[in-house]
């Protein structure tokens, strides 16, 4: 064996320990970063809707998850079916599910005008808001305290058809203040209905008519 091939068998066998160390944990760092990336991009492109918070000293009235605090009445105001936790209404018109409240009719229902309720009821001054998203020429409603301000595809029909700031099939925003039992009622900041009377008391009702109506961010702020 010459000189040369013993001198380099020599190099190799010492090489130092740092380098080894420092190679070996750039390595694990790296594979690492490979199979954290991934999940880490999708999280951040994918946010959960359920994790949206409501407006300062407002408080959710749809929890984003299921249809809890919201019911049945008849005519006469009473609680006919109470839908606690469950995503689903008993006749399959409201559904929850990440974040959004659907209104639809569901496939082989006969069609029949339907409305939920708050459970709560409303009997002082108060800042409603709600975020909806209207199919192709629904129509739905929003009720205070039995009183109806009509929620659809406005530019179809409608007392409010020549809307400026309406946005076809996005989401859009209601925003009503109550005092002293009238409301001011706006859509993306245009005037809906100025002065609305409204009754003493009462709860917050989503109508389902025909088409789907998707709503989301139901808040509300009770004021002196």
């Amino acid at each position: 064996m010459s000189l040369k091939m013993i001198d380099l068998k020599i190099k190799l066998r010492v090489i130092p320990s740092s380098f080894i160390i420092v190679f070996g944990l750039l390595s694990t760092n790296l594979g690492t970063s490979a199979q954290a990336g991934p999940s880490t991009t999708a999280q951040k492109d994918k946010p959960k809707t359920t994790d949206w918070k409501p407006d300062t000293g407002f408080e959710k009235l749809f929890n984003g998850n299921t249809l809890q605090g919201w019911c049945y009445r008849n005519k006469e105001g009473e609680i006919t079916e109470k839908f606690n936790r469950k995503k689903v209404s008993s006749d399959g018109r409201y559904t929850a599910a990440n974040g959004i409240l659907t209104v639809n009719y569901p496939v082989g229902v006969e069609r029949k005008i339907q409305e939920s309720w708050t459970l709560r009821e409303f009997p002082g001054n108060f800042i409603l808001k709600i975020e909806f998203r209207a199919s192709p020429n629904a129509d739905s409603g929003i009720f205070l305290r039995g009183l109806q301000l009509q929620c659809r595809d406005y530019t179809v029909a409608g007392p409010y058809k020549d809307l400026k700031n309406y946005r076809p099939q996005d989401w859009n925003t209601i925003v009503v203040t109550v005092k002293n039992n009238i409301a001011h009622c706006e859509c993306n900041g245009e005037v809906l209905e100025d002065a609305l009377e409204l009754p003493a008391s009462g709860s917050i009702g989503l109508e389902g008519d025909h088409g789907q109506m998707e709503y989301r961010h139901i808040q509300i702020k009770e004021l002196p």
